[in-house]
């Protein structure tokens, strides 16, 4: 039997609401760039770092959340940095000048990257293992419902109020969550006494750093054509390095050696990178191909992309429900397999489509989603040891957030080259003097007139970036193939089994 814990409930509901504070902060921004940018006097190409520096700091902290827990205690841990996440946010939306709410950004990502690792160590340590699928259910709706629905909020807010309000809104919900945690997450004194691998945290920090500054980056500098690329790249390579030689031969690494021995978190770690790919991917391209080739506007962009959010909350839901008498292994092909459906779906958009190809790629996407969520995130945590729960759960969701981070980047990059190569293609085809293609072109088209000319060549490029987009579509359902072999990697878990001791000490 598990030693019961109390407070379960109350304890569950703060720490979920820290982690919706922290998930609906990485998306609630964006929206309010503009607005930002004017009432800072920023420059385009600067106020991009309102992004970047809180994704960077995030990814940088993240490996150290671990460690934290370990070393101050989970309850003083998450009074730390929901008390920093809370403070930064007002200064974020107090901040009069760039540097100053970039700074202030900077330590927003700080704080609130223990957030989402803890939260859901937090979770493990308090349920049972035959509760830990629903536990996950929980934590995953915390965790997709921020970003789903932070550029709503993040609108009504602008538009509203002010851009600041985007930032105070922390304000009344950090100070509930930290009163929740205060009064009902036990104290423990089962603090693992490790000392600080200054190296191996220092060698990690720059390596994830230099990587993201790479991947946020490379898409507006042209990559590797750019001496700034290969800077980061290179500082990334050696600080990897570096990390790798340490931890092999160090007697006490950052990261507890046991974790890279367990199959189950090595597989499940791997196939949330290539998840992470395949689902922010398409994030990041979708909004870009309704606006700009579609000619929707941001309004019917998002209630086009609502199936989506509901897919999602409906097999996040039923996976949680069918964890009990289902596979979870099963699970995940079930979700490969939606995945792959919708990818074939979007491999197929053209630009005489309506909605509805849209409408239901999103919905079956989202529902792979949660198919994904639920059955990976307790497969990923069956086999390790409670007490490297907190680590274990820092370096999946670091890995998890830089394939996310790496799937943006990759496939705007893919997509801008490849419209680039199809627009000479196609151009390279038009011939003013053909009399047959001038025949079969509408007069508006005539390439022999310069107004013709032009309007043809918005037309081609249409064409070629809808082309570019198809085939990054193409490479999603390519990747889903990969994923299937992984799923033979992982171990169910023993449901009934006896817990090991402690498993339900929250510290």
């Amino acid at each position: 039997m598990t030693e019961p814990v109390a407070n379960r409930g109350p304890i569950t509901f703060s720490i979920m609401l820290a982690t919706l504070m922290n998930t609906l902060d990485s998306t609630i921004a964006n929206v309010a760039l503009p607005h930002i940018q004017g009432s800072l006097s920023a420059a385009p190409d600067q106020i991009t770092w309102v992004l970047t520096s809180y994704i960077v700091a995030a990814a940088v902290m993240t490996p150290m959340s671990g460690w934290l827990a370990g070393r101050l205690g989970m309850k003083r841990t998450f009074l730390v940095v929901i008390t920093g996440f809370t403070v930064a946010s007002m200064l974020c939306g107090a901040a009069t000048s760039l540097p100053q709410i970039v700074v202030f950004r900077v330590f927003q990502g700080l704080f609130g990257a223990a957030l989402v690792p803890l939260s859901q160590a937090v979770l493990l340590n308090i349920n049972p293992p035959e509760r830990h699928a629903q536990a996950m259910t929980v934590w995953a709706m915390g965790t997709i419902l921020g970003p789903i629905f932070g550029p709503v909020i993040g609108g009504y807010l602008t538009d509203t109020f002010s851009w600041r309000w985007c930032f105070y809104i922390n304000l009344p919900i950090g100070i509930v969550t930290l009163l929740g945690v205060w009064m009902f997450m036990a104290r423990k004194d089962e603090s693992r006494r490790r000392a600080f691998d200054f190296l191996g945290f220092g060698a990690l920090a720059i390596t994830v750093g230099s990587f993201q500054l790479m991947m946020d980056r490379g898409p507006g500098a042209d990559w590797f054509s750019a001496a700034e690329i290969w800077t980061y790249a290179i500082v990334a390579g050696i600080g990897l390095w570096v990390f790798v030689v340490h931890s092999l031969t160090a007697a006490h690494p950052f990261f507890d050696l046991a974790l890279i021995r367990d199959r189950n978190l090595v597989a499940a770690t791997s196939f949330s990178f290539l998840t992470g790919i395949l689902i922010f991917g398409s994030l990041a391209i979708l909004p870009l191909l309704m606006q700009s080739l579609m000619g929707y506007s941001a309004w019917t962009a998002g209630l086009v992309s609502m199936p989506r959010g509901v897919g999602m909350m409906i097999s996040i839901l039923m996976a949680g429900r069918l964890s009990k008498h289902v596979d979870l292994r099963l699970m995940l092909l079930a979700g490969l397999a939606f995945s792959g459906w919708a990818a074939w779906q979007m491999a197929r958009f053209d630009l005489s489509m309506d909605t509805w190809p849209l409408m239901t790629s999103g919905f079956l996407q989202g529902f792979a989603v949660g198919l994904f969520f639920v059955p990976l995130t307790t497969l990923a945590f069956a086999t390790v040891s409670p007490a490297l729960r907190a680590e274990a759960s820092s370096i999946y969701n670091l890995v998890r957030n830089i394939g996310s981070s790496a799937g943006i980047s990759i496939m705007q990059a893919l997509a801008a080259a490849n419209s680039q190569v199809m627009h000479e293609q196609l151009a390279g085809r038009v011939i003013p003097g053909d009399a047959v293609l001038r025949a079969t072109l509408p007069p508006a088209f005539d390439p022999s007139t310069l107004s013709g000319a032009l309007v043809l060549d918005a037309e081609i490029k249409r064409q070629a970036m809808m082309t570019a987009y198809v085939n990054d579509f193409r490479l999603m359902l390519l990747l889903i193939f990969f994923c299937a072999p992984l799923v033979l990697l992982l171990k169910p878990p023993r449901l009934g089994a006896a817990p090991a001791p402690g498993h339900a000490a929250v510290e």
